[in-house]
């Protein structure tokens, strides 16, 4: 009987070592918030929003004069291990654990290259955002580009022939603003006939230059974001809702907003008022903020609003604008690859000549759009997979719950308000 006891009792302690029996959910989020906060101390820009308790700020900058990245690895890895202990079931609480999982999973990931280890690019994707991207070879784009050529007819090469096409409709930067407020109106109106938002929730617009990319929602918490707009070159008619939607309504303003409203406030879940960059997270929020685009001005919707609203305000003729459209909509099947060259450049198989170039023969850009392209890439490297896979993703798993707009929209307003996963998508 002793024996026997002895054993039960050694089983409980081992046990113990992932999972304290007075383990929870609230303490393990509360953990994963400091140390997610402590990594960023260690590397600018890995929280892109946080607007939780300041003592746990105060805490992680304590904590990153103290802890090596080798200790911090050592600290996520347990706690990725408690959240795995704590993921059984199949209640809200059992998919807050495996958020919060994955999650650590993906700062393992960042830690081990912020240590310097090299991954190839699709395992980095898998390990930061929770999905393997299928990476098609160049030539496959090939019939594309030759479809786009017979909607650009003219003489000279193809990337210039789109610019020269596509500058005719360049807002003047002295309408920008009336352009795109007009626009991020349109799009919080379509947003609020759908999805309720906090009465308070706003939004301040600002135009930046020196950035790699085009705009940024720069979440505050108590349902307000910053929006940014780089006007580092010339901003064309068509990014005025496409950004009034991605930035804001129905992207990444209404999903913070959302997860504010129903998770950090609604159930204390601390987890959520915190959001790193490199995380499953950014693979919903860059896919829901694309996808909510057409969710928004579905058909030719789009199209109908700019050329009845915005192209008089920004004094352009609209006698091509249908061309336009047509033109913007193809070149949307372009979108991978980019992964495919970001991959390449990212492992060392090409260098900076050669991605600008091949940026402009596969992404029909100029050289100095191709060039800031390619300094995202730099900057962000395999991000660039949530732009187009997440769309995807998000457009396959909203379009299976029906084809009226109302079920649409309450599918959407289901993924951004729950702990979604990029798994979550393909159920």
């Amino acid at each position: 009987m002793f024996r026997a006891l002895l054993a039960f009792a050694l089983l409980v302690i081992v046990a113990g070592c992932d999972r304290s029996p007075s383990d929870s959910l609230d303490a393990l989020a509360r953990d994963y918030v400091l140390t997610s906060l402590t990594i960023g101390e260690k590397e600018e820009g890995y929280i892109d929003a946080y607007y939780g308790p300041p003592e746990l700020q105060a805490a992680a900058k304590a904590d990153a004069a103290k802890l090596s990245l080798e200790a911090l690895s050592a600290k996520v890895a347990a706690l990725r291990k408690r959240a795995a202990a704590l993921a059984t079931g199949n209640d809200l609480d059992t998919r807050r654990a495996r958020f919060l999982e994955a999650q650590l999973t993906a700062a393992e990931t960042r830690l081990r290259m912020m240590r310097g280890e090299k991954l190839s690019f699709v395992d980095e994707a898998e390990g930061l955002f929770g999905v393997r991207p299928e990476i098609r070879p160049l030539a496959s784009y090939d019939p594309i580009v030759a479809g786009i050529e017979e909607l650009v007819p003219g003489t000279g090469a193809l990337p210039d022939r789109v610019e020269n096409f596509s500058n005719r409709f360049v807002i003047p930067s002295d309408k920008l603003k009336t352009v795109f407020d007009a626009a991020i109106a349109e799009c919080r109106r379509r947003t609020l006939r759908h999805i309720a938002l906090p009465a308070h929730e706003r939004f301040d617009l600002a135009f930046v230059t020196g950035k790699s990319w085009g705009g940024y929602n720069y979440y505050q918490g108590n349902a307000h974001s910053r929006i940014e707009i780089n006007t580092d070159l010339p901003s064309r008619i068509d990014r005025a809702l496409d950004l009034g939607c991605h930035e804001g309504y129905p992207g990444h303003h209404v999903l913070n907003a959302l997860l504010e409203q129903k998770l950090t406030r609604g159930r204390n879940w601390i987890e959520f008022s915190m959001y790193p960059l490199y995380s499953p997270q950014s693979l919903l929020a860059e896919g829901s903020a694309n996808y909510g685009i057409e969710l928004a001005f579905p058909g030719d919707e789009k199209l109908a609003f700019e050329t009845r609203a915005l192209y008089p305000l920004a004094g352009i003729a609209t006698a091509d604008a249908a061309a336009y459209a047509k033109l913007q909509n193809a070149l949307k099947a372009l979108s991978g690859a980019r992964f495919t060259i970001a991959r390449d450049y990212l492992e060392g198989r090409i260098d900076d000549p050669t991605a600008v170039a091949l940026l402009q023969r596969y992404q029909l850009l100029s050289r100095e759009r191709a060039e800031k392209s390619l300094s995202f890439i730099k900057q962000y490297r395999s991000y660039v997979i949530n732009y187009g896979l997440g769309h995807d993703m998000v457009r396959a798993s909203v379009e299976r719950a029906g084809t009226a707009p109302a079920v649409r929209w309450a599918r959407m307003t289901q993924l951004l308000s729950e702990p979604t996963l990029p798994s979550d998508l393909t159920r």
